[in-house]
């Protein structure tokens, strides 16, 4: 598992464990599974949409048992979406979902290579799929893109949490090292994804459709 590895190794050379609380959710909570890269990134773009109440960090679509960052062996790292279906549909979830990554990339996303960064949409029965494949459509037909979506629609399977420390990763305050000296989590992010290109290959895509870009 590549996470632009050689950047990585130099700008995070140390890991501080902080605790992460999944709170309840009332019943009409729906969730939705997305893989888009690194899951810090995805992570941090949907909990700034309104109507989402928390999204986790983890792994899915592998065979292997509890999975972990340094044994993750099939699956790919994902989110789980935890939001309020009477304030974002799951419409647009998938919507910015593709307007945040580089769907026409099979082998990974920006600087991060490699089958554990490549996106997917795990569909929880036939209305997401559906949802989700009438998106691929569309696009490919608006010819907005330079190639076609190669991101599955995937049936959804059993989704591992993530290590605490990898859990709002974007907003901790707890201090790294890193080539920059001793820096927030936070800060570190910032400059991960800056360095991995992440926006600027978003922006290049989709002009002024691009979602979250400058996160």
């Amino acid at each position: 598992m590549k996470r632009g590895e050689n950047m990585k190794k130099l700008l995070l050379s140390a890991v501080v464990f902080a605790a992460s609380t999944i709170g309840a959710y009332a019943a009409g909570t729906k969730t939705a599974v997305f893989a888009g890269g690194c899951f810090w990134c995805v992570e941090s773009d949907f909990e700034s949409l309104k109507g989402v109440k928390e999204v986790v960090s983890g792994y899915t679509g592998g065979k292997n048992a509890n999975p972990t960052y340094k044994t993750i062996g099939s699956h790919i790292e994902a989110v789980k979406i935890f939001y309020d279906p009477s304030v974002i549909s799951y419409e647009t979830l998938v919507d910015k979902f593709f307007r945040s990554v580089d769907p026409t990339d099979a082998g990974g996303q920006f600087c991060d290579r490699g089958n554990s960064y490549t996106t997917a949409i795990f569909a929880n029965g036939a209305s997401e799929r559906a949802i989700a494949e009438k998106a691929i459509a569309a696009i490919n037909a608006s010819g907005k893109l330079p190639k076609k979506v190669v991101t599955p629609v995937r049936n959804a399977s059993k989704f591992y949490d993530a290590e605490d420390y990898h859990q709002d990763y974007y907003k901790q305050t707890s201090k790294v090292l890193t080539r920059f000296g001793r820096i927030t989590k936070a800060s570190a992010y910032k400059k991960y994804r800056k360095g991995c290109g992440r926006d600027e290959r978003v922006k290049q895509l989709w002009g002024s459709d691009a979602a979250f870009v400058g996160g």
